[in-house]
């Protein structure tokens, strides 16, 4: 063999082996299609990368998923997803280049992700039916059979040409695997599930068209106790501080929900039972809609939120009384002679939630909510409905997509979070943020407005202070008080100096309660200390 045949060879098998390595991508990317199509069939929660990553999301220990809120934000769902979507293409990969020499091993391998898939699907918290795991099965299964096609063209010998009289023809192009047929196949099969992916990604939106629809169809009613207007104080006129009222579009959201459910709140029903439930009532949208609705200013607070941070918001809710609803139910709280110390709510997507039966019921304005700044809630934000307690980290208190509500004990059953190694009460600490100036900002010499927001709800705000370098404590102005389940609004007019500052703010509730400057992670019952921004005056 001379060194140009060796060297045409080498390259060959080189060629080859890239193009094993694209079948297996080819493959995983069918497998991903068909799943989408069959899940239109049985649910989009049920598809692959939606039941792998909440897998992942359940088994992600607290520390990682804080991590996650803090660094992504509102997008570490999409990063979790796009990271699912990047290790599967190199787990395909690496089976494409397997099957070059052991093609039944480089599909068993596709057939294997599709387990996990399948697994993942039925094992998750809102699964009820083994159906959850066909998706992952029918689309392993097409995968494993577009690998084996592919990887066959690629180690079989292509037909040779047929002489033309006495001329000996030159092997054909491909020296020992079918080129053609490589190319025929592939194309077709990534034709075909780029087809079904689309139609079952189509067939999947379709499918909450229904909810859409209902929600609509929704006219709030007038609440029979509305909510008292914004005093005109509240919002202060200082260019960078948050607004008193969070828009729906700018209001955090941080869940496990890698898919928005989307629930028709003409089929809608909430299940009240359990333990000192004398009466258990299941309840559709209508029979709330029916009864007296309140409204209320309602900050709330999650507690991934670190110190300065943004998962906090304000907005305008409307919604039926909970404790009344409980009452009608004949439960009553412990310090009355109740049995049940903890309310488990459920959402459509398995999460569990679980609140103090004493908080929810000591006459505070807990609510199931419907509306949220003038219009019904938004998917994102729990529509149909969705609980909201002030004076709770929203991790115990704010189920979102809610169905259900059992009354247990503290003792006896522990929610989702708790499990995970988060608190069982976690009552909303004293906080204050400075919102303006921003971190490593350069205002000019002379007076520059600080300004920011303090909240400590249901218990209300009654004193910020701020420090510039370790100077002494300043009192700031506080905005008009809405309510005590709000937050405030502060200014301070600060004579800045030329060089490097530290600004730094404090917050006293209405109990006496200074926030304390020991540091803690959110974990397990939230961030504690003061938050301070370093500037430099111009």
């Amino acid at each position: 063999m001379t060194d140009d045949e060796k060297k045409t060879r080498h390259r060959l098998s080189w060629a080859r082996l890239a193009l094993c390595a694209f079948s297996g991508v080819l493959a995983g990317f069918v497998s991903l299609c068909v799943a989408e199509l069959v899940s239109a069939a049985v649910r989009p929660q049920a598809s692959p990368v939606v039941a792998v990553g909440g897998a992942a999301i359940d088994r992600t220990p607290a520390a990682v998923k804080d991590w996650a809120i803090r660094h992504f934000g509102t997008n570490d769902k999409l990063f979790l997803q796009l990271g699912i979507l990047a290790m599967l293409a190199l787990f395909a990969l690496v089976l494409g280049i397997v099957a070059l020499r052991f093609r039944r091993a480089g599909a068993a391998g596709v057939l294997l992700f599709g387990i996990v898939g399948a697994v993942s699907a039925t094992s998750r918290p809102d699964s009820t039916s083994l159906a959850d795991a066909l998706p992952s099965v029918v689309g392993a299964v097409a995968g494993a059979a577009v690998l084996y096609v592919l990887v066959g063209r690629l180690t079989r010998q292509a037909p040779s040409a047929e002489p033309v009289g006495d001329e000996p023809q030159d092997p054909p192009s491909g020296a020992g695997w079918d080129r053609r047929g490589f190319i025929v196949a592939a194309t077709a099969a990534a034709a075909a599930s780029a087809g079904a992916g689309v139609l079952g990604r189509t067939l999947n939106s379709a499918s909450g068209q229904n909810a859409v629809a209902s929600r609509n169809k929704v006219v709030l009613p007038r609440p029979t106790s509305a909510a008292a207007a914004v005093p005109k104080g509240a919002q202060l006129r200082i260019p960078g501080i948050s607004p008193f009222t969070t828009p729906n579009s700018s209001f955090y959201r941080v869940d496990t929900a890698l898919v928005v459910p989307k629930v028709n709140a003409a089929t809608w029903q909430l299940r009240i039972h359990g333990t000192g439930v004398r009466r258990p009532v299941t309840l559709s949208y209508d029979d709330l809609l029916r009864r007296e609705l309140i409204e209320r200013d309602i900050t709330l607070t999650c507690v991934s939120n670190e110190v300065g941070g943004p998962y906090v918001g304000n907005a305008r809710w409307i919604g039926v009384r909970l404790a009344d609803l409980l009452a009608e139910c004949g439960v009553k709280p412990p310090s009355k002679g109740g049995t049940a110390d903890q309310l488990v709510a459920r959402s459509v997507d398995g999460m569990t939630i679980g609140s103090p039966v004493e908080d929810v019921m000591d006459g505070r304005d807990a609510l199931l909510a419907l509306g949220m700044n003038g219009e019904p809630l938004p998917f994102a934000h729990g529509f149909p409905v969705r609980m909201v307690v002030p004076g709770l980290y929203g991790f115990v208190s704010a189920c979102k997509w809610i169905k259900d509500i059992e009354l247990t004990t503290f003792d006896s059953y522990d929610p989702y979070w708790v499990k995970r190694g988060w608190a069982r009460k976690a009552p909303i600490k004293t906080e204050s943020r400075i919102d303006t100036p921003k971190p490593f900002a350069r205002p000019g010499a002379g007076t520059v407005m600080v300004g920011g927001v303090a909240w400590a709800q249901h218990r209300g705000i009654d004193k910020v202070e701020v420090r510039v370098d370790d100077g002494p404590w300043r009192e700031a102005r506080l905005a008009a008080e809405d309510t005590r389940d709000t937050w405030r609004q502060w200014s301070f007019p600060w004579e800045a100096t030329k060089g490097g500052h530290t600004l730094t703010v404090r917050a006293t509730d209405r109990t006496g309660r200074l926030q304390t400057d020991k540091r803690t992670h959110t974990i397990p019952d939230g961030a504690s200390g003061w938050h301070s921004v370093v500037v430099t005056v111009d």
